[in-house]
């Protein structure tokens, strides 16, 4: 075995665990669930049925992951993070009878490469979150997010524009519409609303 699972763990079987990674204490990962190489699963964290993660994924404690939630390379999911699955969530079928499996459709969360949410933040399915894109703390997300955007909020709302690094970019005085990432440097372009890389 090239991975680490906590004793307390619960790895279904037929779960994949990819090479490097770690299952701490308390987490569960259900049936047919696919870990990438190098991930972080923390404590008490939920993987459900299925779910498709890349590698390199942190996912922190008590995170809630349901299926069929698809997560890209790379993306950090802070603590007590919710991605949900129903989008008109009933305990009950209009007769009063307990709903089971088959009386529902799941619909997933999809989190692009290098995407992260911030603790506490829900994800409403059905959304995507793009590539490199910082969903704040406590914020809900209800519509999808484009790539290296920045939104907070109840419902999230965009309020800037996010690069690589995580750091906010700010936009060139010489230049409208070219960002640029004071940490690293890097520049981006923005056109019809989206933002894309600046490639030399």
């Amino acid at each position: 075995m090239n991975y680490r699972v906590q004793p307390t763990a619960q790895v279904d079987e037929t779960a994949e665990i990819g090479a490097g990674s770690s299952v701490w204490e308390l987490a569960q990962i259900r049936e047919g669930a696919r870990l990438g190489e190098g991930c972080v699963v923390g404590r008490g964290a939920y993987v459900g049925t299925g779910v498709r993660i890349g590698d390199n994924v942190k996912l922190q404690n008590y995170a809630l992951v349901y299926e069929p939630a698809e997560l890209g390379d790379g993306v950090f999911v802070g603590p007590a993070v919710v991605l949900t699955n129903d989008h008109n969530p009933r305990s009950v079928d209009p007769d009063g009878r307990q709903k089971r499996g088959g009386d529902w459709e799941a619909v997933g969360v999809k989190v692009a490469e290098g995407a992260s949410l911030g603790a506490r933040s829900v994800c409403v399915a059905p959304v995507r979150v793009g590539r490199w894109a910082m969903v704040a703390a406590g914020a809900v997300v209800t519509k999808d997010v484009p790539d290296f955007a920045l939104v907070v909020g109840v419902p999230a709302r965009q309020i800037g524009w996010v690069g690589r690094s995580g750091v906010r970019l700010v936009e060139r005085k010489d230049e409208p519409g070219v960002w640029e990432c004071p940490q690293s440097g890097s520049l981006y372009e923005e056109k019809d609303t989206l933002l894309s890389e600046r490639t030399v």
